[in-house]
């Protein structure tokens, strides 16, 4: 793997093969000069990821080599290097457009960590700038959405949810969409109706959590005149209303378990009577549904019918998680600058680099709504065209990483293999939000196994 392609710029012989070798075994493609002067002639023919450059060399040195940079190739980064490690000389060179600052002595990786964020610093920049221009139409380039639908994201996750999604759609076999709350199910829904043989017809919504189960069934089923206290006139219920199109029934693991018998029963006879009614009338809706729940754990624990989640889950999409999508997140963001910003005619028009890291670095346990909410704040708040990390909140910008700290330097204090197991597991399932289904996915376990691994550490069900 190429780490970047970096030159190095240093008078002395010896250095320059130090870090061509030490830099070379690191993945790092080097080319070296041996003077200031050689290296301006080489960056007006050749581009590179990274150069490093010894801060006082003979003519022109490396202030000016990092000046004359900033100037010309602003968005290559500059290490300097030198003997002379002055709080003074550190400022002069941050000042002249240096990226970062390395005194002598010092461990090759040490330079070859700071190299590493200096070009992926780069890589950064050049992709904002080019997600900034992508947003700029209507249409993001191939591969990076969904094409006719709302659906953004270009990692290999949502790559398989496209795919899934067009195979699908031209079908009529009910699917079932889960993933944590925030991650675009209805979203999917919408995209199975609008690239399916069904598209010009209705799309119905019903969340099935928001409605107490007496007035969730008059809404699916309809009502007749006189069934209850305000039926002035009769009603026809959403599977009615969405026949010829597609129901979507979200947050379907909510849904009371009488309620989940007529609906299984109106499912298999594909005909709805009306509450209070006695004739009963035919129905063609496509069904979706959607949850956030574990409907396998549900079923065990006999809080949802499985002849029902059979009827349900023919076809699965499992939405991924936020954090799990990679550079989605920087698409999905710009995306958003560009959609809150017009709205609210503030020109906002990108995301500086180090706000940018700050959205790559953030686990996101809201997902896409969290994210919406994230940019909302920063283009009403920045006072830049860019949204830069003071604008972010607080939990964003302090955010750090959770990690399993192992002292190897002392035998005595390293925990035994059980105890780190019950960590990872914990953690495993703090980050899919308690869905055990999901963490044994994750961990590679079948559930049986993780729920006896879980009962033998003593946890238990999430409350």
């Amino acid at each position: 793997m190429n780490a970047g392609r970096v030159l190095v710029v240093d008078d002395e012989r010896e250095m320059c093969a130090l870090l061509e070798a030490g830099l070379g075994k690191r993945g790092f493609e080097i080319v070296s000069r041996p003077s200031g002067d050689s290296a301006l002639g080489l960056l007006d023919e050749e581009d590179f990821d990274a150069i490093v450059a010894d801060l006082n060399m003979p003519g022109t040195s490396g202030l000016d080599l990092a000046a004359w940079v900033a100037a010309n190739r602003a968005d290559t980064p500059v290490v300097v290097i030198t003997a002379f490690g002055s709080l003074e000389t550190a400022v002069a060179a941050i000042r002249a457009g240096a990226y970062d600052f390395v005194t002598k002595p010092f461990e090759v990786e040490t330079i070859s960590l700071t190299l590493g964020r200096a070009v992926g610093y780069r890589r950064l920049r050049a992709e904002l700038r080019r997600l900034r221009l992508a947003t700029e139409g209507n249409a993001l380039p191939p591969g990076e959405s969904l094409p006719g639908t709302a659906l953004v994201g270009r990692s290999p996750a949502m790559h398989s949810i496209y795919d899934t999604i067009m195979r699908a759609a031209a079908t009529d076999a009910s699917v079932l969409v889960t993933g944590e709350s925030g991650t675009g199910k209805e979203l999917v829904a919408r995209a199975l109706h609008d690239k399916g043989r069904r598209s010009g017809r209705p799309f119905v919504a019903v969340n099935c959590g928001a409605l107490p189960e007496t007035l969730l069934e008059s809404e699916l089923f309809g009502h007749a005149r006189g069934s209850f206290t305000d039926a002035h006139a009769s009603r026809a219920g959403l599977l009615l209303r969405a026949s010829g199109g597609t129901l979507f029934l979200d947050e379907i693991g909510e849904a009371p378990v009488g309620m989940q018998a007529k609906l299984l029963r109106a499912l298999e006879d594909r005909r709805v009577r009306p509450v209070g009614g006695d004739d009963e009338r035919p129905f063609d809706a496509r069904l979706v549904c959607a949850t956030n729940r574990d409907l396998e754990a549900e079923v065990e624990s006999g809080r949802f019918r499985a002849d029902l989640y059979y009827r349900i889950n023919v076809i699965r999409i499992d939405m991924p998680p936020l954090r799990a999508r990679g550079d989605d997140v920087l698409l999905l963001a710009q995306r958003l600058v560009k959609q809150i910003g017009g709205a609210s005619d503030k020109k906002v028009t990108g995301i500086a680099p180090a706000a940018a890291e700050k959205l790559l670095a953030y686990a996101w346990p809201g997902n896409v709504r969290e994210l919406r909410n994230c940019i909302e704040r920063a283009v009403a708040l920045t006072r830049f065209e860019e949204i830069t990390v003071d604008d972010l909140p607080e939990a964003i910008q302090d955010y750090r990483r959770s990690r399993l700290v192992l002292d190897l330097d002392d035998p005595g204090a390293l925990p035994p293999l059980e105890e780190v197991e019950r960590r990872y597991i914990l953690r495993v399932l703090e980050a899919v939000q308690g869905h055990r289904t999901r963490a044994a996915e994750v961990l590679g376990l079948d559930r049986k196994t993780l729920y006896r691994k879980l009962e033998r550490y003593g946890i238990g069900e999430p409350d």
